[in-house]
């Protein structure tokens, strides 16, 4: 048996309830016990997709993941909400239908009474009840207690509405014995129907051993000083919590002040102070009465264990599974004797009346005194809850279902009423009709009086020729088109019957609009869409439907036309659109069926109806009649063959074998083509052979009815030969044999289906002897001819009988209308009842809907859903772009098999479409007449987020999600991870850039990182910052392609490029290092631009050549390289190089030089070794990847780092020689797609990531998160770091937290110049409210560590809650990570330390006496200085390098020192320090600074001087000269 489980109980709200629980164990326990007899398939609902990886891996190995289907309702559906009413409707005939295409034998839905304020769907036979269905039954307490529950008249039509649905169920499940009997008593259920299957606890309730600490932790955490009494289980009117209170207050004192009462259970302010007051209005005491409030699952299993006694005085329940909860873990239970609590419970001992109140207080006193009772509580209570298992509650289940599917098996079936119909059904009946010259008008001519006897049929014409037949004039009404638009709603059937010819134009957009069934006449229909489109009938009909049907293969091959498109036409059939529109296919042979399935998928036509093709049997065959007409005596041997004269027809091979025989040279022997010429040249050359034998050969020219009929009358043997068949049957062969006229024909196309006893079939390739020796057979052997001909006759009369075919056009039709009412149709109709919707795009949404449910027939091959969104909006031009095009044209230009790649695209504001036009440019089509129609998804098909936009990704996440859960393949692209590792670099974007990575992570089956290095920081993120909860997440790199144009066109390019061409020469005067990328701070212009300005200072002979667009933040550096005093001298800026004139540079420069500080894939260095051209690359892990030990590589970030590698480069390279690269290989573009294809399709990742759930972490942040604002810092990589200004470094990032206990840590590292009474806090109310403060800490080794540690309790829910750290001017820090975690109740090493206390020595802050500053700091300018961190570099010009801090001093003596080192030895003799005052207008000291090198030093100059009074702004200064490549780290002025 096939059951479906509704599982919608366990996704909404109440999955983490009882019935969620319920749901969920029900289910499991169903799986593991179904197999092997039965097969489970789980339903789920798409809206709630943070559930749906949970189930599947909560199911891994019960269920198949093919048998866990989701669907989508139409949103929002929920409950009461009346403006929700159509679309709830709507939700629950698509629910229904659902569940049909999943054929099961049994749906169980666990959870029925589900849908307020949620959008769960469940729907029980109003549709009709087909699928027997099965419900749990929980309780019906809102029906039995209707003043309490139900006193809302919008809560009463719901719950009324659920019971008409409860009331429909084959199967009701009750989850007691006590609601099973309420069922039958308040809703009249039959008995039978009804059955107890009980519940169960999980595994996880059971005795438990707390060590002391721990125990008193817990009690501690929830205010649980003394032992307690404990109830859980909501406070709901019914469960009687002021009753319990009312009876635990009247305890005897010394009992109730030695024990609480605590009340387990989430609940609202308003209800805490109520039931606070009512515990004071009883004369309960303070504390006496403990509310919990919301409990973790593990501590409500403590609690069960360390209660001294459990108290549930519910006076209704459906079954009571706390009750059994405490049970099994050993608590003593009492509870109330009403509902289905006595079953549960099972000792009358235990049990109290609820409505008495001493009745409760004696049962708790008992409990509390009465050791030996409370034991034999205990003692039960495990043994009772012993006899209650999800085993035994699954097998009741099953059981029942099992016996109501085999009951429905046995019972008879019932035979069908044969009631004479009341009418025939009207049928549209769409055709060519006679006179028009189409053999399809004929043959409906034919077809129609025979089908008349079933249907009242309307014939839909669009034809210049008026109908001409009598019988239809007098038997039919005939329709326009415009008529039948108006009235299709009106007819109970469509027939269309399609050919490859005009007639037939109009017949495409009808179907359209207005499905039916379609007659296949000819398998391909691209004449048909030719004609549409040369005419202008329909534009661009032919590219669409190549496009439709076979892809950009075919477009192209449409649009690269060189003269005739007849090759084009005849290989492309151009007909999916029909067959996918179709409600059913119709077909005259099993070829046609098997062309399909080698078109589009093995399978695809298996539902067609192949019908023969009708014949109307000849009156008599009046052979002498028909000679004497065409002149033929009775001693004339006459052979023919039918049909246009044609290639196709392979005329020639029979004319060939008819004069090899004997035939030729027998006078009375003559051969006549009955038909006219094609007019081509294959007719000219027949025509030839015809005059070249006059009187034995003939061509009769185009041959009306009459003279057809007299050929075949008069013929003696007919000869049918076809090749390169496109699925059109013969008629004439079938004419043929209509006359008894024996038929030669060769096994190609539908003639292969032919009875070989009916007709002499040769080989599809047969031989001219082979065909010559038949036509000597058959001219030799009169009674073979009679014989044969007679075979050919019966069969047509069997066979091919207009009322035979007819019964076969009906039962066709009437089977395929029968399968789309259970279907499309079906629901469609039924949509028709309701009133319309108040909002038109609930259409929309239900036709996306059902277009996922009832999608076409799955083609050969599946898609590749390319999203490039971004090249799509615009093409920056950028290395990401570049990879982007080169991929997509890999994809557009290769076959894949079983695969076709389509670009897609998505705005805002609407879904996503098929890039068509787009795509039509990029492959350098032109402007075709192509739609960017919505894109359709199915199972096994691929979406590649190539060069996808995050926030488009972020906005459309739930539909991406819809389409993992479909079974679509998500794969997305990530470049890079810039905006959340450098935010400094991109400006904004990182929160929505974090916010996209997440969308991966919970949309994405795979994610290509376009390097290793990429993937590793992608992993290193999702490890921090990912989902905890969902599925694995496939990763995996590939290395990008190159390629480029060939030098000679580059060198020809610059040739015709004058203006270029002289650029180009004066960039390689001297040797040329070529910087390739868009201009951005991560690339680090600026500090390359510094090291060559400080190297051309220094009289080295060097060019630096950039190459690339400006992009964001370098508004400065833009304007220094547009007016360096340089430029085209030294330094070159090509902003928009042509690839050819890239080509040309990478081939002529002297070295690559690759400064970024972090890069995605390294394509500049791949193009470089491509080149063989040198690299000197900054030692970064992706650069290490790509180009391995090919690059030179250097560190730091200061211009002398870079200028040093240069220097050093130049004086050690080889003449004309480039590094050895053997080692090293690139890939090309087609390799590389190659490639991630593999990942892809094949699952050849080379990583993985799994979430991993921590329940107590509330959030995590970078110290650069956006999340986290500064006053007095900087955003640098990953941290937030201090700038020496005084105010708060970090504050937010306000957070909305439930009551409990949490921990703040704040992690970083602290610079030499310490922390400086540097603060942290949690606050509330814009810092009003400091609930924690403290010091922060340094970490011991100096590494990054925990700064502080910050514990707070909040008592109630909160809104922004603030972490703030408060930084002075001197505080050296940097915060690497903020976390804020929930406490858990195991007892800690150390109690926390106090907020105020402060374990580090307060840091003197310099007042007078001392003063010491970092050379970036804010005090400290420079004019000729490039900073790095805390220092400040020399640039090589000549000027002040460092000034400030302009303090006031005291009268007194002091030292100045600069500390830092000299970057390259030699002569500093023009480079000084000195001390001034009032803005160096009074110089106090000057003198010459040291030349070292030795780090250690640490110490440029020291100076001391005496001031002689006081003054107000002290300055030290620092000149360098022209060349000159120092470092300043400090300046310090102290008191000697």
């Amino acid at each position: 048996m096939h059951i479906v489980i509704d599982l919608q109980g366990a996704q909404a709200s109440n999955r983490h309830r009882g019935i969620g629980r319920y749901s969920m164990a029900l289910a499991l326990a169903l799986a593991r016990l179904a197999k092997p007899l039965h097969r489970i398939s789980l339903a789920l609902n798409g809206t709630f997709t943070d559930t749906i990886d949970p189930i599947r891996s909560a199911f891994a190995g019960l269920v198949a993941q093919e048998d866990i289907h989701v669907w989508l309702p139409l949103t929002p559906a929920h409950a009461p909400d009346p403006a929700n009413l159509w679309r709830r409707m709507a939700s629950e005939a698509y629910y229904e239908a659902f569940l049909r295409r999943l054929r099961p034998e049994m749906v169980l839905i666990t959870s029925l009474f589900e849908g307020v304020g949620e959008d769960v769907i469940v729907s029980v036979h109003q549709s009709g009840a087909a699928i027997p269905a099965a419900v749990v039954l929980y309780d019906l307490i809102p029906l039995i207690h209707k003043d309490l529950y139900l006193a809302d008249p919008a809560a009463a039509m719901w719950y009324y509405n659920r019971l008409a649905h409860l009331q429909q169920a084959d199967l009701l499940l009750a989850i007691s014995a006590a609601s099973r009997q309420e069922t039958i008593d308040h809703l009249g259920m039959h008995p039978a129907r009804v059955i107890n299957i009980s519940s169960a606890m999980d595994a996880s309730f059971k005795p438990l051993h707390y060590p002391i600490g721990e125990a008193r932790a817990l009690r501690a955490k929830y205010g649980l000083r003394r032992p307690f009494v404990m109830y859980t289980g909501g406070i709901d009117h019914r469960k009687n919590i002021e009753r319990l209170i009312t009876a635990f207050a009247s305890l005897p004192k010394r009992l109730r002040q030695s024990h609480h009462l605590a009340v387990v259970c989430s609940m609202r302010e308003p209800d805490r102070a109520r039931l606070f007051a009512w515990a004071a209005q009883q004369g309960l005491g303070v504390g006496e009465l403990v509310l919990t409030g919301f409990v973790s699952d593990s501590d409500l299993l403590a609690l069960y264990n360390l209660c001294t006694l459990f108290v549930f005085p519910s006076w209704h329940e459906g079954f009571g599974l706390p009750v059994l909860e405490a049970m099994a873990c050993g608590a003593p239970a009492i509870a109330s004797d009403r509902s289905s609590l006595p079953e549960v419970v099972g000792w009358n001992e235990a049990l109290f009346d609820p409505f008495d109140a001493r009745s409760i207080a004696r049962g708790i006193e008992r409990g509390l005194t009465d050791a030996v009772f409370r034991s034999a509580l205990r003692t039960h209570g495990l043994k009772q809850a012993a006899k209650f298992s999800w085993e035994a509650t699954a097998a009741r289940a099953l059981a029942a279902m099992t016996a109501f599917h085999a009951r429905r098996l046995a019972e008879p079936a019932q035979p069908p009423v044969h009631l004479p119909p009341s009418r025939r059904p009207n049928l549209a009946y769409v055709s060519p009709l006679p006179p028009a010259q189409s053999g399809i008008a004929d043959y409906s001519a034919a077809l129609l009086p025979a089908l008349a006897a079933h249907y009242v049929i309307d014939v839909i014409v669009d034809q210049a020729e008026s109908v001409s037949d009598p019988w239809i004039l007098g038997n039919t009404r005939q329709r326009s088109v415009a008529w039948f638009e108006q009235h299709a709603h009106a007819y109970d059937r469509i027939l269309y019957h399609f050919g490859n010819s005009h007639f037939h134009r109009h017949m495409f957009g009808m179907l359209e609009r207005h499905p039916g069934v379609v007659v296949l006449h000819d398998f391909f229909l691209s004449g048909a869409f030719v004609h549409m489109e040369a005419t202008g009938y329909a534009t661009g009909a032919w590219t669409q439907a190549l496009l439709r049907s076979h892809g950009w293969v075919a477009v192209r091959e449409r649009c690269e036309i060189q003269g005739d498109a007849a090759d084009v036409i005849f290989k492309w059939p151009c007909n999916l659109a029909v067959l996918e529109r179709a409600m059913g296919v119709i077909v005259h042979s099993d070829f046609s069926r098997r062309m399909a399935d080698e078109w589009y998928a093995p399978g695809f036509a298996d539902a067609w109806a192949c019908i023969p093709l009708l014949r109307t049997p000849p009156v008599a065959r009046q052979r002498a009649k028909a000679r004497t007409e065409l002149g033929l005596g009775d001693e004339v041997f006459l052979v023919c063959t039918f049909g246009i004269v044609a290639q196709t027809k392979l005329n020639h091979r029979l004319i060939e074998a008819w004069l090899a025989s004997s035939l030729a040279r027998k006078p009375h022997c003559k051969l006549v083509f009955v038909g006219k010429s094609a007019g081509d040249a294959y007719g000219e050359n027949i025509q030839q052979w015809v005059d070249a034998n006059p009187g034995r050969i003939s061509i009769t020219g185009w041959a009306d009815e009459a003279s057809y009929g007299r050929y075949l009358a008069a013929a003696d043997l007919a000869v049918q030969l076809r090749t390169l068949s496109r699925g059109e049957t013969s008629a004439a062969v079938l004419d043929c044999m209509n006359y008894g006229l024996p038929t030669i024909v060769n096994a190609n196309g539908c003639m292969a289906d032919l009875p070989k006893d009916a007709v002499c079939m040769l080989p599809d390739d047969f031989s001219t002897d082979a065909l010559r020796a038949q036509l000597e057979r058959f001219q030799a052997d009169p009674v073979l001819r009679q014989t044969l001909g007679d075979r050919a006759a019966a069969h047509i009369r069997t066979y091919h009988m207009p009322s035979t075919c007819a019964e076969q056009y009906v039962q066709a039709i009437e089977e395929f209308y029968a399968r789309a009412e259970q279907g499309p149709l079906g629901l469609i109709r039924e949509m028709y009842q309701f009133d319309p919707p108040q909002n038109l795009t609930d259409l929309s949404m239900l036709a996306e809907r059902m277009a996922i449910l009832y999608p076409p027939k799955r083609q050969s091959y599946r898609q590749i859903l390319v999203d490039i969104s971004a090249l799509h909006r615009s093409d920056a031009k950028t290395g990401k772009h570049r990879v982007t095009r080169s991929v997509l044209q890999v994809l557009l230009n290769a076959s894949f098999a079983g695969f076709r790649a389509k670009p897609i695209y998505a705005t805002a504001e609407r879904g996503y479409y098929y890039a068509r036009r787009f795509t039509a440019h990029f492959l350098g089509l032109g402007d075709l007449p192509l739609d960017d129609a919505l894109v359709f998804a199915q199972a096994g098909d691929v979406f590649w987020g190539l060069d996808s936009q995050p926030e488009l990704i972020v906005h459309h996440q739930h539909a991406l999600n819809a389409l993992r859960l479909r079974g679509v393949k998500m794969i997305f692209t990530v470049h890079d991870l810039f905006p959340v590792m450098l935010p400094e670099c991109t400006g904004s974007g990182m929160e929505g850039y974090s916010r996209w990575l997440q969308t991966l992570a919970s949309a994405g089956d795979g994610v290509l990182c376009v390097s290793a290095a990429v993937a590793a920081n992608l992993k290193l993120w999702l490890g921090l910052f990912g989902p905890g909860e969902g599925h694995t997440l496939h990763l995996g790199w590939v290395r990008p392609g190159v390629d480029g144009v060939e030098k000679e066109a580059a060198e020809n390019f610059l040739h015709h490029h004058t203006l270029q061409g002289i650029q180009h020469a004066a960039m390689l005067r001297h040797p040329a290092f070529l910087m390739v990328g868009t201009l951005e701070p991560r690339k680090a212009h600026a500090q390359t631009l510094a090291a060559f300005e400080l190297l051309w200072h220094q009289g080295e002979q060097v060019n630096l050549i950039i190459v690339g667009e400006q992009g964001r933040l370098v508004d400065e550096l833009v304007h220094r390289l547009r007016t360096h005093p340089l430029r085209e001298r030294h330094l070159f800026w090509v902003e928009d190089a042509d690839v050819r004139v890239l080509e040309r540079l990478y081939a002529d420069a002297t070295c690559l030089i690759a400064t970024a500080l972090d890069d995605g894939h390294g394509l500049s260095l791949i193009e470089a070794m491509r080149h063989e051209l040198p690299i000197l690359a900054r030692d970064i892990p992706v650069f290490r990847e790509v180009a391995g030990a090919y690059p030179r590589y250097f560190s730091g970030l200061a211009p002398t780092d870079i200028a040093c590698a240069v220097r050093q480069w130049l004086k050690s390279r080889e003449p004309d020689q480039s590094p050895a690269f053997d080692a090293m290989r690139w890939v090309s573009w087609e390799e590389s797609v190659k490639t991630m294809l593999a990942m892809i399709l094949e699952d050849q990742w080379q990583d993985r990531w799994e979430p991993v759930k921590d329940d107590t972490r509330v959030v995590r942040y970078w110290g650069s998160d956006r999340h986290l604002l500064t006053i007095a810092g900087r955003r640098e990589g990953t941290q937030l770091v201090s700038t020496g200004r005084r105010g708060y470094l970090m504050y937010g990032p306000y957070l909305d937290l439930e009551a409990g206990s949490y921990v703040m840590k704040i992690y970083g590292s602290v610079g030499r110049f310490g922390l400086a009474d540097a603060m942290a806090d949690i606050c509330l109310k814009g810092g009003n409210t400091v609930l924690v403060e403290r010091s922060l800490e340094a970490p011991e080794d100096g590494r990054e560590g925990v700064l502080a540690t910050l514990r707070f309790t909040l008592t109630q829910f909160c809104r922004g809650l603030e972490a703030r750290v408060l930084v002075s001017d001197f505080s050296d820090l940097r915060i690497g990570m903020v976390e804020l975690r929930k406490e858990g109740h195991s007892p800690r090493s150390a109690a926390p330390p106090k907020a105020t206390v402060q374990t580090r020595q307060r840091q003197q802050s310099p007042i007078a006496l001392a003063h010491r500053y970092w050379a970036t700091h804010p005090r400290m300018e420079s004019i000729v200085g490039y900073p790095v961190g805390r220092s400040i570099y020399a640039t090589g010009e000549e000027g002040i390098l460092i000034f400030g801090p302009y303090v006031g001093l005291p009268k007194g003596d002091y030292v100045a020192t600069v500390h830092g080192v000299a970057l390259k030895s030699g002569d500093l003799n023009d480079c000084w320090m000195d001390v001034s005052w009032n803005k160096g207008d009074h110089l106090v000291v000057r003198q010459a600074i040291y030349a070292t090198t030795d780090d250690a030093v640490d110490e440029l100059g020291r100076v001391a001087f005496e001031l002689q009074a006081y003054a107000e702004d002290i300055e030290v200064r620092v000149y360098v000269a022209t060349g000159i490549a120092i470092r300043v780290d400090e300046i310090a002025i102290k008191e000697s």
